[in-house]
């Protein structure tokens, strides 16, 4: 029998605020454990929390950009479990009336992974063990969270890779958060069960708590899907329960059996008063957001001719996009901007991060003058590439490296003494040429170009050697 997977997200997203949800504390990440906390995010008797409305506005910014139907209305609970992260003994959160309601988020491949809601939250503090004994650092509790609840939609570890990739890439593209997963700011839940291919019916369920690696997702993800199988087609049973994943044996293993909802016994929180927002501040807030990704992308398809593989890579960052954006103004020819960025400064940032950052030392105004250049017939595109290097390198304009004899070009009569000179010296290359392969006359067009220091233009070169030799 053939099986299916059935998965959904709870993805727990620190929201960058520079104070914490319910006091002043700074929200920086790192500092001398128990150094960034007070009273109240304690919860010391005798405190109150009061709501950080920056925590609201950015909740509302996330349920616009994934499609949510923002409540007017939202109020916040406590969620009570008794665990040492927690010194209060309860979290604040929400369950009742969250405030965001539905939404999507758009896979490639057209699906839509339907979001049950997404809600504010406050973090909880961090476990260290070491040598058998167990630390308690609370300056990660009361740092703003929201969590987005997604439906058992994902159908394949791969939906699952793209999913959390997305959100990622949409929640840093509205700056509410920088989404490092590997310094938890952005942590997965993921809910995983398996059913006949065919079948409408939901297995037993199992959650794979507090994942912080997309990687260690997808390889938990695969551990836990064929161990429901081969349990199943043992004649077993999956028991509902909470895991944990281990990437050094790449196994799942259980930590506690899953609670449900009323487990926690929620009720409303009594010191926080409730969350309105009118339609107007809604709108108010939609307007401040920026160009969503894949809106992006599809432009830069549809309206710049940039082929899908490079939009893609344009607009996976949100720096890299308004780099480009910038650049290309005035331009006829986005694409040859499009060809700098992905193939030169993409091979001068090493990392991930670099590209992120893209903290490249030639601003877009430099490159938007050097393409001017080349759309203008005053610079050929070998020469562009070289003087690129050296901009990358310097941070000094093209003007820096181009002199006017550069510009000038070359007369015809040179053009073709060393059209005919490219074809004397390749004799092997003409003959093949001649035989009716094609990519042979490339020696003689090289040829040219590097006896011309790139001034000659390309299509005149090559126009004049395929004459020369028929």
């Amino acid at each position: 029998m053939k099986y299916e997977l059935v998965a959904g997200f709870e993805t727990h997203i620190e929201l960058g605020t520079n104070t914490k949800i319910f006091c002043s504390c700074s929200t920086e990440f790192g500092g001398e454990p128990n150094s960034h906390c007070c009273p109240v995010c304690i919860g010391l008797p005798g405190t109150l929390p009061v709501l950080n409305k920056k925590v609201v506005e950015y909740g509302v910014m996330a349920g616009l950009a994934t499609n949510g139907k923002i409540a007017n209305i939202s109020k916040m609970d406590r969620k009570n479990y008794c665990y040492p992260d927690l010194s209060k003994a309860y979290q604040i959160s929400q369950l009742y009336a969250p405030l965001s309601i539905g939404g999507y988020v758009q896979l490639s491949n057209g699906r839509k992974i339907r979001l049950h809601h997404i809600h504010i939250e406050e973090d909880a503090g961090k476990l260290i063990h070491n040598h058998g004994d167990t630390y308690v650092d609370y300056n990660r509790g009361g740092v703003p969270l929201i969590e987005i609840v997604s439906e058992p939609d994902i159908r394949s570890i791969d939906e699952a890779r793209e999913y959390v990739e997305k959100l990622q890439q949409v929640m840093r593209y509205i700056g509410i958060s920088d989404c490092r997963m590997q310094e938890g700011s952005m942590r997965c839940d993921v809910n995983i069960s398996v059913r006949p291919v065919g079948s409408e019916k939901l297995g037993t369920r199992t959650e794979i708590k507090n994942m912080n690696s997309i990687t260690f997702i997808t390889k938990a993800m695969e551990y836990e899907f064929e161990r429901q199988v081969d349990l199943i087609e043992s004649g077993g049973q999956v028991v509902q329960e909470t895991l944990r994943y281990d990437d050094a044996t790449n196994t799942t293993s259980s930590m506690r059996s899953k609670e449900d909802a009323h487990d926690y016994r929620y009720f409303r929180d009594p010191d926080l008063v409730t969350i309105s927002i009118t339609d107007e501040e809604i709108e108010e807030i939609r307007s401040k957001l920026p160009e969503l990704p894949q809106q992006k992308c599809e432009r830069y398809i549809d309206e710049l001719e940039i082929p899908p593989a490079d939009a893609s890579q344009l607009t996976k960052y949100r720096n890299i996009s308004e780099y480009f954006d910038k650049a290309i103004d005035g331009l006829k020819k986005p694409k040859t901007v499009s060809n700098f960025i992905i193939s030169q400064i993409f091979r001068t940032l090493r990392t991930e991060e670099d590209k992120e950052a893209f903290a490249v030392k030639t601003t877009p105004e430099q490159l938007n003058e050097l393409c001017k250049l080349i759309e203008d017939g005053k610079v050929q595109n070998n020469l562009a590439k070289s003087v690129l290097d050296k901009m990358l390198e310097s941070g000094k304009p093209c003007t820096e490296y181009i002199t006017e004899e550069d510009m000038a070009g070359l007369d015809d009569d040179l053009v073709e003494k060393l059209c005919k000179d490219a074809i004397a010296n390749n004799p092997k290359a003409v003959e093949q040429y001649k035989a009716g392969k094609e990519k042979a006359i490339m020696a003689c067009m090289g040829y040219v170009m590097k006896n011309s220091k790139g001034k000659a233009n390309a299509q005149d070169v090559l126009a004049k050697i395929k004459s020369l030799i028929s």
